[in-house]
């Protein structure tokens, strides 16, 4: 589950540096793959992506909000995404998300009952809050998945979304600069990129949508419009959480983008959007169908 294949959302122009970007294309050209053949093969692999990328985004999270790796939380929020994933590779997203939400509630018991130095001005919220985000990394794509018919173009259908938001987002953004999109919560986004990927990533979704399940073109250009849009509002929260806490990045374990939380931000988002979309639409038991079929 590895979303942005080589760009950081909507920037000013003449951010970064070349080496910086070379770093992005050559860690996209691994990640990108990575993520397309686990959409590809589905079942346990895909659900095991997911499970690995979640944990490591509550580890990121503990990071920034705690300054170190908190027990008080990984232990119960590994657990509970573990769980997680097992309900959600059985195809229950519901009582999935439900162990995730009791996992976020032991990991706020033992935040409060074992006092430490915290630098959050709420330790019970910040803390276990990162619980449900990784939970919502881990089963908005594998509930996705799971549906047995349109689960594979659901997934491409929201990469292509995704990624070329991202895309005409960075390299419009750097071209045209212009007026600062939230200064207050990122000191490089543009109007000028927001509205770039917007444009980009209906194009490519909806593309996507109509040549593979038949979506028709206002359908798949709404639904496209509105999953660029929450993408770029998953961006903007993680830059306000980070900004919340004084950091540049969530971590530095994928050369030249930062960490896990960085890079699936705005997909993460996405794919929890995408599910209750389909799910409101169809039920549980086909979101994907629900999404895609109108």
């Amino acid at each position: 589950m590895i979303s942005d294949p080589g760009a950081v959302g909507p920037v000013a122009a003449g951010g970064g540096d070349t080496h910086n970007f070379r770093w992005r294309v050559a860690s996209a050209a691994v990640l990108a793959p990575v993520a397309l053949i686990g959409a590809y093969v589905g079942g346990a692999l895909f659900v095991g992506l997911c499970a690995a990328a979640a944990a490591t985004i509550l580890w990121e999270w503990t990071v920034v909000v705690a300054r170190e790796p908190d027990l008080r939380i990984l232990l119960p929020g590994f657990g509970a995404l573990a769980a997680a994933a097992l309900l959600a590779w059985a195809g229950l997203p519901g009582a999935a998300m439900g162990i995730v939400a009791l996992g976020a509630l032991l990991a706020g018991g033992f935040v409060a009952a074992l006092p430490h130095r915290y630098p959050a001005t709420n330790p019970t919220v910040w803390g276990p809050a990162g619980v449900i985000y990784a939970g919502v990394a881990l089963v908005g794509p594998a509930a996705l998945r799971s549906d047995p018919e349109l689960g594979l173009t659901a997934l491409l259908f929201l990469f292509a979304t995704v990624w070329a938001t991202d895309i005409f987002a960075y390299f419009i953004g750097r071209a045209l600069g212009g007026p600062l999109l939230c200064p207050q919560l990122s000191p490089h986004k543009t109007w000028a990129g927001a509205i770039g990927g917007l444009a980009g990533g209906v194009a490519a979704g909806a593309s996507v949508a109509y040549a593979s399940a038949g979506t028709g073109p206002v359908a798949a250009g709404v639904l496209a419009l509105v999953l660029s849009i929450v993408a770029q509002g998953g961006d903007l929260f993680e830059s306000a959480v980070k900004r919340r806490f004084g950091v540049k990045d969530a971590s530095r374990l994928i050369p030249g983008h930062g960490g896990v939380m960085d890079r699936l931000d705005g997909f993460l988002a996405a794919a929890f959007v995408a599910l209750l979309i389909g799910a409101a639409h169809q039920g549980l038991a086909a979101p994907a169908a629900g999404l895609l079929l109108w």
